[in-house]
């Protein structure tokens, strides 16, 4: 099993977080997660996944601030790619 490589967003322009995540969850391969690290809980970006990615991604509050929240965030085995 590999170790989920870590996306720390803090310091990233707010305009530029979510791409940057989603750009980060495209390179995954089935099986694979990545750990994000954000100054605030990323509620909202769930509701994106969960808009845009429907049964394609698993997330699991790892720490819920104050100061640090820490996601992984998850391409399921199994998932076919197009």
């Amino acid at each position: 099993m590999s170790v989920d490589s870590i996306l720390d967003v803090r310091q990233e322009p707010p305009v530029r977080r979510h791409a940057l995540i989603f750009e980060t969850f495209e390179q995954l391969e089935p099986g694979n997660g990545f750990e994000l690290r954000n100054d605030h809980d990323p509620k909202p970006l769930y509701y994106q996944f969960a808009a845009e990615l429907t049964g394609q991604f698993t997330w699991d509050y790892l720490e819920q601030g104050p100061d640090v929240w820490r996601v992984r965030i998850g391409r399921p085995s199994g998932e076919s790619s197009d």
